[in-house]
């Protein structure tokens, strides 16, 4: 039994395995239509969520499985004071795969330590977010044919966007690969990021502060939102939520292939006029989610489709 915390959990020739088979889900989905009939995820999320949650309930509804499990920590038992490692017992009982979002870093790794269950961390705080990073690694494969050779810029907040952190993790693994973290001061690459992964991998990478100087050197812009949640005040939050804005201004400094991906929920960092832009995928992006998630669940569950 295998369980999904981070993206390295998974080796380079696993993720190549993993995302030939979204691509083949795609192109291919009633193949897969009843390759989990009889089997249950029980998607439990701490805290809100829109797209990871419904995608991987839409995942297992698409391979013929059903769904059980709760949106909040208000309407579980968490609010009576029940600890992961008990909730992940019960729910093993339940069901044959379970997803986990929670506002603290390392509860689903404490659930997989007492779970009889594959569990998969669909986010933990501000550390990881793996199954945004293989959605990210599909969009980008799929629409730029390579993970190798690229530029990427990440902006935004990279203190505590946890896609960011996850989709670094992974890319340092391919040869050729040069990021720039643009960021404003106070929202800088947490320094085990920069040291652990990106130092200790002997990657190229660069930080800037404004985007407009990086756009003509990217292939890919990875934007995300100012994270309210994870700030301490209203005051910093409201200071820095409006730091990058992305318009068609700004655009022009762009090359013509370079694609803008963002890992969603939008607020106003991308201004909706881009919307219309070819080089705008973030809406792909979320539909690349489902079939990732549905190979994640075949793959854990260990379900072979001929």
């Amino acid at each position: 039994m295998r369980h999904l915390m981070s993206p390295l959990d998974f080796s380079v020739e696993e993720l190549d395995r993993l995302l030939d088979l979204a691509n083949d889900i795609e192109a291919n989905p009633k193949k897969y239509a009843h390759a989990c009939d009889g089997k249950k995820i029980a998607t439990l999320f701490y805290e809100p969520s829109t797209r990871t949650r419904l995608s991987f309930e839409a995942a297992m509804l698409n391979l013929g499985g059903s769904v059980l499990g709760f949106s909040s920590a208000d309407s579980s038992s968490a609010a009576k004071g029940e600890t992961v490692a008990d909730t992940i017992r019960i729910i093993s009982s339940y069901a044959d795969i379970c997803a986990m979002r929670h506002p603290k870093e390392g509860a689903p790794l404490v659930a997989s330590m007492y779970s009889s269950i594959p569990v998969i961390n669909a986010g933990d705080g501000g550390h990881q977010h793996p199954t945004q990073t293989l959605t990210d690694l599909l969009t980008i494969r799929t629409l730029k044919g390579r993970l190798d050779n690229i530029t990427i810029g990440l902006c935004g907040d990279l203190k505590f966007g946890r896609t960011v952190h996850s989709l670094i993790s992974a890319l340092v693994r391919y040869p050729n690969v040069n990021f720039i973290l643009i960021s404003p001061e106070e929202l800088r690459i947490p320094d085990y990021i920069r040291e652990n992964v990106l130092r200790k991998n002997h990657q190229n990478f660069k930080e800037v502060v404004r985007l407009e100087d990086a756009l003509p050197e990217l292939d890919l812009l990875y934007m995300t939102r100012v994270q309210k949640e994870r700030f301490f005040n209203e005051e910093d939050y409201v200071r820095m939520k409006d730091f990058y804005i992305l318009d068609k201004a700004k655009l022009e400094l762009a090359g013509p292939d370079m694609l803008i991906l963002h890992p969603l929920p939008r607020v106003n960092e991308i201004s909706a006029e881009v919307d219309d832009d070819p080089r705008a995928v973030y809406f792909r992006q979320a539909q690349y989610g489902v079939y990732v998630r549905m190979a994640l669940i075949l793959t854990l569950l260990e379900v072979e489709v001929c």
